[in-house]
């Protein structure tokens, strides 16, 4: 639902095939793995506990000797090997994924509309053709009272009346086909000389013609998925560790050439001479400004050439820390997907760590309170997941912090659940809750 949200306005009117369609949901529901697959392990979690201490199973656990540990640990196997499952497809299967729906969805969006011809209207769909149609049969072939303009010919416009038309496409569906039946074509050109500057208009009636349209533009062409892979989240770690340490020395090299670029700019005043060792000995000394030591012919010319030095300088610097700036947001970006990869893994042990737990101390199984439960908690681990990684794009925090800081927000929550539900704890019983209010009421009178 949040693809056909996002991306509805580029696939209605231009005629796509079922499979493209079916295509894109696919490689788009795989991007959506890094949201679905924490949420179901959190959800299942909770059930799974929940509807055991509901059922009173988590005592006969507990009675037989068996602690929640021992009880919880082959789950954490099976946890930790769809966690492994988790990373090895966030490295290796994810950025496939994210290639084939980037670079099918820009195929998608530069596709023209589908050609269709309304009543009444005209259509300007066919380059170089405005076609207009007064009346369509319900076959949607036979076309009445047909207006073609033909904006191709170089001496002028060329006009097609037809009382009747059948339209058809060709077999490999290339070209669109008018058959034009009782019709004029009228047709302007030069005059016999060429400083006559009246035009010949010509008229031709026909009994039946033939229009032919190219259709392949209409067609969607595929683009090289290469052109794709230097997108960040189509890189594996090998690839994004690379081109972070590429970009790292392109930004290194940016600030060394600053000294190579300004030093020889650097002037005491402007002479014909160049500057060397003995002419800055020679240069007389000055009590309050630098123009005190230059002639008062040369002043101007001097204050001058400052000027156009310092801005030549400014322009350069602007230039390198834009450079600078550019380098350093590929940086944070390499970094911030990097982690990526890491984060999807260990965000199944964390939830599952949370849910588990949490279910045992509720209680309660099937999809009523634990849904409402791991919704509360997974919008707590998004939200600030997504908070901390906006903050890491915007360079205001560590990325490596950002994309951690949701998992080590939510670390200690897990082991705090762990220990109560292993201690029994009461902490979300609404009873023992409502046992300790009435003891209250009844305590003040």
């Amino acid at each position: 639902m949040l693809f056909l949200f996002k991306y509805i306005d580029d696939l209605i009117g231009k005629g796509f095939q079922w499979y493209v369609i079916l295509q894109l949901m696919w490689y788009a529901s795989a991007t959506n793995v890094a949201m679905a697959l924490p949420l179901a392990m959190l959800l299942s979690s909770i059930m799974t506990f929940g509807s055991l201490g509901e059922n009173y199973e988590l005592v006969a656990i507990k009675a037989a000797g068996i602690s929640l540990q021992k009880a919880m640990a082959p789950l954490v196997v099976m946890v930790s090997i769809l966690s492994i499952g988790a990373f090895l497809f966030s490295d290796y299967m994810l950025p496939v994924a994210n290639l084939k729906f980037g670079s099918l969805l820009w195929d998608v969006r530069n596709q023209k509309g589908a050609f269709l011809i309304k009543e009444g209207v005209f259509n300007n769909s066919l380059p170089g053709y405005s076609i207009r149609v007064q009346k369509k049969d319900p076959d949607e072939r036979t076309l009445h009272n047909v207006i073609i303009y033909d904006h191709n010919t170089p001496n002028g416009n060329v006009v097609l009346r037809a009382k009747d038309a059948v339209m058809y496409k060709t077999a490999d569906e290339n070209f669109l086909i008018l058959n034009l039946k009782d019709g004029v074509r009228y047709e302007e050109s030069s005059g016999d000389k060429s400083n006559d500057p009246r035009q010949r208009l010509m008229r031709y009636h026909f009994k039946e013609t033939t229009q032919k349209f190219d259709l392949s533009g209409f067609k969607m062409k595929r683009t090289d998925e290469n052109l794709f892979k230097s997108s960040y989240a189509m890189m594996n770690l090998k690839q994004l560790k690379y081109y972070k340490d590429s970009t790292a020395k392109l930004s290194d090299s940016t600030v060394k050439t600053y000294d190579k670029v300004l030093i020889p700019m650097l002037r005491l005043y402007s002479m014909n001479l160049p500057v060397t060792k003995t002419s800055v000995k020679k240069v007389p000394e000055y009590k309050n400004n630098l123009l005190e030591i230059i002639p008062d012919n040369e002043k101007a010319n001097a204050i001058s050439y400052a000027q156009n030095e310092i801005r030549s300088v400014k322009e350069i610097i602007s230039t390198k820390a834009i450079e600078k700036t550019d380098y350093k947001k590929a940086i944070l970006r390499y970094v911030i997907e990097y982690n990526r990869k890491f984060t999807l893994a260990f965000s199944c042990l964390v939830l599952f760590s949370i849910g588990a737990p949490l279910g045992a101390i509720i209680r309660k199984g099937g999809l009523g309170l634990p849904v409402v439960m791991s919704v509360i908690f997974f919008l707590i681990y998004h939200i600030i997941s997504q908070v901390g990684e906006k903050f890491a794009r915007a360079g205001t925090l560590n990325p490596i912090i950002g994309m951690w800081i949701a998992i080590m927000v939510l670390t200690p929550l897990g082991i705090f659940l762990t220990y109560k539900a292993a201690s029994d704890s009461a902490i979300f019983d609404v009873d023992y809750y409502k046992q300790r209010f009435l003891k209250l009421i009844k305590k003040k009178p």
